[in-house]
């Protein structure tokens, strides 16, 4: 088990992912990629054109005989070799061009990232049904006045909307980052042992693009099989978006906490949260992002290791680069899937916020006040001036619309009204409002696209 799964992992739709990484979708792009394989190599005369037809006609995983590769498996000790014994074995004649000029890793590289290209495609999806759902919350929260905190404690006040729009922008350069770096991540590698194409020649360049290019790839530039940096590239892709998703489930775990009580997970009635406290009612959804985000940070870093093996090829790297791949697919599929969810029942507690945003009774306006007064004497003597005011309020209970109405200086500047105005939450939450509708358009219109252009791609 590499995700952390719990009782919410079963109701959530997964939209295929975990059926690509079952062993029955291994060995069905095993299959398809050695077919495409033969295509190529028929299509530039190095092999028989009727044997491509052959293999295409027969080379079926409902004929693979699995006794058989279980039974060559516990004689041979080589993970490939009983799939491509019987696969030549089921196609007749044509059987001794399976396999033909390539070696293991080429295949199961190519297959491995050719369903990896598949599960991204679905990544992009949930991604752009998440974005749905902040644009909803963002535009929907644009005059919900909060507390902005920094430090942990409270700066100066924002609404919720904008809080929003800043997890929009992450989950934007995250699209940005992926799609951009998907033509280097995505390739296909048909170079043979060493990755010189010794066994096609020639002909090796052209099949390897040939490929590429039916499985909608890139061709790797050399095909060299101790080349892992565009692994280790995806799965740091695959990080930054989980930091997008714990950064919203971080900041719900917090703030759902009775104390703040502003926000809320979607509750179901009937959830139990203790076996002994019948009255919990847990995050179920942000602990679930926070601990795979958690788990996933750490996957890339053995591959940094493994990747500067030496020589053209090691089996080790190989095999810890096959678990890591999965590993940080699985992760990020449990986060996506729960910030999904997350994001589109969250409920927005506002009459709390405003509570919380006034619960300092004005200081936090104190920057507004002081920006009023620096107007007049500049900003440095009134950050003094404003500093003195707004310790007084702390060190005691007269409270700081009080203490600001009996200066003299702000007294004989400003009414009390004015001042009053300027301790209200409300009317110092600066261009919040604007971001929040700005960035609910730009998710809203990235959502959509995303939405048409990975469905449309979708080849199994």
């Amino acid at each position: 088990m590499r995700a952390l799964y719990d009782s919410k992992s079963r109701t959530m739709f997964d939209h295929g992912i975990r059926y690509l990484f079952t062993d029955e979708a291994k060995y069905r792009s095993w299959i398809y990629v050695e077919k495409t394989l033969s295509e190529a190599q028929a299509e530039v005369g190095f092999i028989p054109k009727k044997a491509a037809e052959e293999i295409n006609q027969k080379a079926k995983y409902e004929n693979l005989n699995f006794k058989e590769m279980e039974r060559i498996y516990d004689r041979v000790g080589h993970g490939f070799v009983p799939f491509a014994k019987v696969l030549s074995k089921e196609c007749g004649a044509s059987g001794k061009y399976i396999h033909y000029g390539v070696t293991t890793q080429n295949i199961q590289q190519t297959s491995e990232l050719l369903i990896l290209k598949e599960v991204n495609k679905r990544f992009m999806i949930i991604i752009s049904e998440i974005l749905n759902n902040l644009s909803k919350l963002a535009l929907n929260n644009q005059d919900t006045v909060m507390a902005g905190r920094t430090h942990g404690r409270h700066a100066i006040p924002i609404t919720y909307g904008f809080k929003v729009a800043g997890w929009i922008q992450n989950f934007l350069t995250d699209v940005e980052r992926i799609e951009e770096l998907e033509p280097r991540v995505f390739q296909s590698m048909m170079g043979g042992a060493i990755g010189a194409y010794n066994s096609m020649g020639e002909y090796g360049p052209k099949v390897n693009e040939l490929v590429a290019q039916k499985l909608n790839m890139k061709p790797m530039m050399i095909p060299m099989r101790n080349m892992s940096s565009n692994k280790i590239e995806y799965m740091n892709a695959l990080c930054l978006l989980a930091t997008s998703c714990d950064r919203i489930a971080q900041e719900v775990y917090a703030t759902s906490i009775e104390e703040f009580g502003e926000v809320s997970e979607p509750y179901f009635k009937g959830t139990i949260g203790s076996s002994t406290m019948p009255q919990k009612i847990n995050p179920k959804l942000s602990k679930g992002i926070i601990a795979n985000s958690q788990k996933l940070y750490s996957v890339p870093t053995s591959g940094y290791f493994s990747s500067t093996r030496p020589f053209e090829a090691d089996s080790s790297s190989n095999m810890l680069f096959d678990g890591l791949l999965e590993e940080s697919a699985e992760l990020i599929t449990e986060i996506l899937l729960r910030t999904e969810e997350l994001t589109r029942g969250l409920h927005v507690h506002k009459d709390k916020m405003k509570e919380n945003a006034n619960i300092n009774k004005g200081i936090d306006n104190s920057e507004y006040v002081m920006m009023k007064v620096a107007q007049n004497i500049g900003k440095d003597e009134a950050h003094s001036l404003i500093y003195k005011l707004a310790m007084e309020a702390e060190q005691n209970d007269d409270g700081y619309e009080k203490i600001l109405l009996s200066n003299k200086y702000l007294n004989s500047n400003f009414t009390d009204d004015e001042l009053e105005k300027m301790l209200r939450p409300e009317k110092y939450i600066g261009l919040s409002k604007e971001f929040a509708v700005e960035f609910s358009e730009r998710a809203k219109k990235c959502a959509s696209q995303l939405s048409v252009e990975y469905n449309n791609r979708l080849d199994f």
